[in-house]
């Protein structure tokens, strides 16, 4: 997936957060977060959708880190609907660029999935200063976990699956209609994108290459 993948820890509100960083073959020219899905039905930063976001990211030399959220793998505390796991992230984006200030200098990308479609919506509508690039949510669920208004950028990119069996199709509508951002929807596929990871990974390279 990547030339090398560190397994290293950050502080968060509620004690470590168990991370994976992929690091591309060269040096790297800006960074990814990646966002699982939820974490009380086996989400975790290894998840398929996760790993196609973060190797497009690492393609296009960027590192890619992927958390574990608040009581998965390594990582200390409990599932806190979204609200404590935006506040680790905050914490976490704020870490990343003093441990690593080249790499958090240069351009980054905002992604999630399912669950971790909401903890990014909500990360980039509360930070500060340097924001992403890039923003995809794949299978978003965003409307879920809601607890503080969300404004994501008119380029944001969703994509979504036309037969979804967790979040229905018209959910995720209805979430687009109401930011009034286009959503690509790619047909006959699944919540997980059961066989459509190709297609998944096809978008997220396009977007990617938009300066």
């Amino acid at each position: 997936m990547s030339a090398r993948t560190e397994h290293t820890t950050f502080d968060g509100l509620a004690g470590d957060i168990d991370c994976a960083i992929d690091w591309p073959e060269g040096p790297p020219t800006g960074w990814a977060l990646v966002l699982h899905p939820h974490p009380l039905h086996g989400g975790a930063r290894d998840n398929k959708v996760v790993t196609t976001i973060a190797r497009c990211c690492v393609q296009h030399g960027l590192a890619a880190l992927r958390p574990n959220f608040r009581g998965v793998g390594a990582s200390n505390g409990e599932f806190d609907n979204a609200k404590g796991e935006t506040a680790d992230m905050q914490a976490l984006v704020e870490q990343f660029a003093l441990r690593h200030p080249d790499v958090a200098a240069g351009p980054w990308v905002l992604g999630g999935f399912s669950f971790g479609t909401a903890v990014a919506a909500q990360l980039y509508s509360g930070l500060q200063g340097h924001r992403p690039r890039a923003v995809i949510l794949a299978g978003t669920a965003a409307q879920r976990f809601t607890f503080r208004d969300i404004a994501l950028p008119d380029d944001t990119l969703l994509i979504h699956g036309e037969t979804d069996e967790v979040v229905p199709l018209d959910e995720a509508m209805g979430f687009a209609r109401q930011h009034q951002l286009p959503m690509v929807v790619i047909p006959d596929a699944s919540h997980f994108f059961h066989g459509k990871l190709l297609v998944l990974r096809r978008l997220v390279q396009q977007r990617l290459s938009v300066p």
